[in-house]
């Protein structure tokens, strides 16, 4: 499972990572926060491919994917 944070305290709710997910990972929340909008919520965190689209483009730098750890082995 992919580690995807949003920094609900920093998100404004523009809905760019919605937009740009290849994987449909992100949705609103049902009711409108005490900010005025609907929230981002991680809805399919199971299917995050890391292409990290969200990270990158997320104009307030509110979400974070934990990268996975690539262990090399030396083959010789």
């Amino acid at each position: 499972m992919q580690k995807i944070k949003i920094n609900h305290n920093w998100c404004k709710g523009c809905g760019l990572c919605i937009e740009i997910c290849p994987k449909n990972v992100y949705d609103r929340e049902s009711y409108v926060s005490t900010k005025g909008f609907r929230q981002i919520i991680i809805k399919n965190p199971d299917v995050c491919n890391q292409c990290l689209l969200c990270e990158l483009l997320c104009p307030d730098l509110a979400i974070t994917i934990e990268k996975k750890k690539i262990i090399a082995t030396n083959k010789h």
